[in-house]
């Protein structure tokens, strides 16, 4: 079927009628007339639509609408938690410290908080059980422990503790992070953090120890494998991850990495195989190591090393 041809264009069309030059009536009689947007290629004025030349094309910023509703919260950089204070300030872990909080021991500015998720300010005075409580930056102290020290903040006795050689370490009160009996020498970790401490000494995160152990006679092979399968003691199985010997030493060394906390776990597996431990060394502690530190001194841990503790 034929159809004429007009100088309409349809939806469907793949390109746009020519326009055919004619005369009109200027409908901007009295004032200036427009500026063609270019110049056709027969040199004449055209007002064709602008996107065929991207040159001269305007840009045009795009507009965007608000949205209408309640507005952001606006959030205070001045303000913290009450239990993360509590957590900063090596009082206890996050989650222990909602507890203390629920218990009635916490007050802010004199006044008991109960509500969970409170925010302080700055200028506020907490008090924990009646001492004020002050947020500390946080510290970590790594010591190479020697013989006959206790782990322990404070001892009746009299006895030489570990506190003792990390005094000049820093102005904030630190921790021990786990223990090592009198006799057992090595790495131990020191800080005020609440969470990393909490999460270093809970079963769940395994955090790994290698202990250099000297015994007072030569292993047989039996008990080494005996130690990795696992041996039970009156409060359980308990197994080493790897146990081997260390070289050149006749067999009456040996090296276990464990990541049970248990009290004086090592020598009590000995023990319970019928060894006696002569020296009880901690080489390293969840990545931690004692390299180039002597015994008894202290150094605090680097970026990386914090960092590597917190990813673990």
């Amino acid at each position: 079927m034929n159809t004429k041809k007009t100088g309409k264009s349809t939806p469907f069309s793949k390109s746009k009628p020519q326009n055919k030059s004619h005369k009109t009536a200027n409908p901007f009689k009295g004032k200036p007339s427009p500026k063609p947007a270019f110049t056709s290629a027969e040199g004449k004025p055209t007002t064709e639509n602008k996107e065929k030349s991207p040159e001269n094309k305007k840009y045009v910023p795009p507009r965007f609408k608000e949205k209408k509703g309640d507005p952001m919260p606006k959030f205070n950089e001045n303000e913290i938690r009450l239990n993360k204070f509590l957590s900063n300030a090596g009082v206890a872990s996050r989650r222990e410290a909602d507890v203390l909080i629920q218990s009635g021991v916490v007050s802010v500015n004199d006044e008991i908080v109960l509500e969970m998720g409170y925010k302080i300010k700055s200028g506020d005075v907490v008090k924990y059980d009646g001492e004020t409580i002050n947020a500390e930056p946080k510290r970590y102290v790594l010591l190479n422990k020697p013989k006959d020290f206790i782990t322990t903040m404070d001892d009746p006795l009299g006895r030489k503790t570990v506190m003792s050689l990390v005094r000049k370490a820093c102005r904030e009160r630190i921790y021990p992070v786990g223990r090592l009996d009198r006799d057992t020498t090595g790495v131990l970790l020191f800080t005020n953090d609440g969470d990393l401490a909490k999460k270093l000494t809970h079963p769940r995160y395994k955090a790994t120890k290698i202990y250099h152990v000297e015994l007072h006679k030569a292993v047989i092979h039996e008990d080494i494998e005996k130690l990795r399968t696992g041996i039970h003691l009156e409060d359980g199985k308990i197994a080493c991850d790897k146990a081997e010997y260390i070289p050149n030493t006749g067999s009456r060394e040996v090296g276990v990495e464990i990541h049970s906390g248990k009290n004086r776990i090592v020598r009590r597996m000995f023990e319970s195989l019928g060894y006696t431990v002569v020296r009880l060394d901690r080489v390293q502690f969840s990545g931690l190591t004692k390299k180039d530190l002597p015994r008894g001194f202290f150094r605090h841990l680097t970026d990386k090393e914090i960092a590597f503790l917190k990813m673990s």
